[in-house]
C-alpha cells in the first residue's frame, strides 16, 4: 500500500532554498537555559534591570548565518550580530527584544550614508526556539529535547538577502517574548510589534563598527504578520520615536483587522495561530483570561498551551484543518466569541491599523485571492490611510485562487518580493514615487 505525505506549502518552499538542516542548538551547559521545554542559547534569558531608554542595546555577540560563503574582504552577504534592545510593551512596561542585525558585504550605491533596513517577519511561532535570529544560525531546524519536538524554517531568508545584496544593511527584529525566555510572544499585538521595530532601529545605533550612521535613511518591510508590525510601526513613528528616519515601509498581506483574520484563519492550515493569538492577548491584557477559561473546554486549553510551545511547521503537523468549535464549550468559534463578548470586541477592535496616518511613503501589497489574512480588510486599511492623507501605493497582486488557503498567502510573498524590494531600495535611494489613492476605486 502506498503511503503519501502531504508537505505543507510553507515547508516545502522552504525547502526550494536551500537551508541547512540542523539539529537545536547543542552547547555547553552553562552557555544555555531550558525554556519552557526547549533548550536555547542563554543569551536569550534578559537581565533583571533593563536600561531606561527605548532602543538601548541590552548585549551583542556574533551570529554565524546557516547560509554564508566566503567572499574577498567578508562573508556574503554580510557579519551577522546578535543583538538583544530595550522596548516597551502596550502596558508601558519595559522588555527585552532580541534580534539580528547584518552588515552587508555588499557596496551601497545609492547617494547618501548606507541605508537600514528593520525586517519584520512573518508567522514564525510562540515557542522561544522559533525565534527568527536562532533560524537565522539554524535554518531548517527538526529535533526534539526534553520531549519537545520542532519544525522551525528560517523562510525569512529570502528577503533579506535581496536586501543585502543592494547594499542595504538590514536589523530583523523577533518582537517581544519570541526567543526572550520572560514572556510569552503577543502575537499580532500591534503596539508590541510596532514598538519592537522602531526600537530595533535606534538600537543599530548603538552597535559598534556598523556603517549605518544618524543620518542614514530608514525603511520597513514585512509580509504577514511582518506586514501589520511595520504597518503598525509607520503608524506610532511620529509619537513613540520621531527620532527614527522612517522614509518607506513595505507592508504585504498585513493582518490589519483582526476580526476579519480571525474569520478567515479558522479551520485552514494555519489555525494553530488563533491559539498564540489568544495567548499574548491573555497575557497582554489579563483581565481576559476569565473570559478564555469561560468559554474554552479542557481541548481548547490544552490546545493553547501546548501551541505556546510549537513553531509555525509543528503547528501545521499538528493543527492542520482544526475549528476553533472544538476548542469551546459551547461549540462557538473564536470569531463568534469576539462578536459576543464586549471586553474581547474593544481590545480586538484596538488592535485595528489604518485609524492613524502613517509616516513616509507605504507601499501595501495584497493578493486578491488571500483568503487566509483576507485580501479585502488589507485593501481597506489602504483606503483609510489614503482618506488619512497618507502618501499610499496600493498593489494588487493578481494571481488566481489554487484552493489551498495557505498558498493563496504564500504565493504573492514570492511572487512580489523582488518587486517590493527594489521599489523600497528606489525609495531609499531617494527616488521618488507617486501615490495612486486617487484611482484606488479602480483597483481590484
Amino acid at each position: 500500500m502506498a503511503v503519501r505525505i502531504r508537505i505543507p506549502a510553507a515547508l516545502f518552499a522552504a525547502s526550494l532554498i536551500g537551508v541547512s538542516v540542523a539539529p537545536l542548538p547543542a552547547q555547553a551547559a552553562a552557555d544555555v537555559v531550558t525554556s519552557r521545554g526547549v533548550t536555547i542559547p542563554a543569551f536569550y534569558t534578559p537581565p533583571a534591570t533593563l536600561p531606561a531608554a527605548n532602543g538601548a542595546l541590552v548585549r551583542s555577540e556574533p551570529l554565524p548565518l546557516a547560509l554564508s560563503l566566503p567572499g574577498i574582504d567578508s562573508t556574503l552577504p554580510g557579519t551577522a550580530t546578535r543583538i538583544m534592545y530595550r522596548s516597551t510593551d502596550s502596558d508601558g512596561q519595559p522588555v527585552a527584544v532580541t534580534g539580528a542585525y547584518i552588515e552587508p558585504a555588499a557596496a551601497w550605491r545609492g547617494p547618501g550614508p548606507r541605508p537600514l533596513v528593520v525586517l519584520a517577519p512573518g508567522t514564525m511561532g510562540q515557542g522561544d526556539q522559533c525565534s527568527t535570529s536562532l533560524a537565522l544560525q539554524y535554518g531548517l531546524v527538526l529535533g526534539a529535547d526534553q520531549g519537545q519536538t520542532t519544525v522551525s524554517i528560517g523562510y525569512e531568508v529570502l528577503a533579506m538577502y535581496q536586501l543585502l545584496a543592494k547594499g542595504l544593511a538590514v536589523v530583523q527584529t523577533d518582537y517581544a517574548g519570541l526567543g526572550t525566555t520572560d514572556r510569552l510572544h503577543t502575537y499580532v499585538n500591534r503596539v508590541d510589534e510596532a514598538h519592537a521595530v522602531l526600537d530595533a532601529a535606534r538600537a543599530v545605533k548603538a552597535l559598534a563598527n556598523t556603517s549605518v550612521t544618524a543620518k542614514s535613511a530608514v525603511g520597513f518591510y514585512g509580509y504577514s504578520q511582518g506586514g501589520g508590525a511595520v504597518a503598525a510601526a509607520a503608524e506610532l513613528q511620529s509619537s513613540y520615536a520621531p527620532d527614527v528616519p522612517l522614509k518607506a515601509t513595505y507592508s504585504g498581506a498585513p493582518p490589519a483587522n483582526l476580526a476579519e483574520v480571525t474569520a478567515g484563519i479558522d479551520g485552514t492550515e494555519l489555525v494553530g495561530a488563533l491559539g498564540w493569538s489568544v495567548n499574548g492577548f491573555a497575557q497582554s491584557e489579563p483581565d481576559l483570561k476569565p473570559l478564555v477559561d469561560r468559554y474554552l473546554s479542557d481541548a481548547g486549553q490544552a490546545a493553547l498551551k501546548d501551541l505556546s510551545t510549537m513553531c509555525v511547521g509543528d503547528a501545521i503537523f499538528g493543527y492542520a484543518g482544526q475549528r476553533t468549535t472544538a476548542w469551546t464549550k459551547t461549540g462557538q468559534s473564536l470569531a463568534d466569541i469576539i462578536k459576543a463578548e464586549p471586553a474581547l470586541r474593544a481590545f480586538i477592535d484596538d488592535q485595528l491599523i489604518g485609524a492613524r496616518k502613517p509616516t513616509g511613503v507605504v507601499r501595501v501589497a495584497t493578493g486578491i485571492s488571500d483568503n487566509l489574512v483576507p485580501h479585502a480588510q488589507a485593501r481597506t486599511m489602504a483606503v483609510d490611510w489614503c482618506r488619512l492623507g497618507g502618501n499610499v501605493v496600493y498593489a494588487p497582486i493578481l494571481l488566481p485562487s489554487v484552493g489551498d488557503p495557505l498558498l493563496n498567502h504564500f504565493g504573492p510573498l514570492l511572487t512580489d518580493q523582488g518587486t517590493a524590494v527594489g521599489w523600497l531600495n528606489d525609495r531609499l535611494a531617494g527616488w521618488p514615487t507617486i501615490s495612486n489613492c486617487a484611482t484606488m476605486p479602480l483597483q481590484p
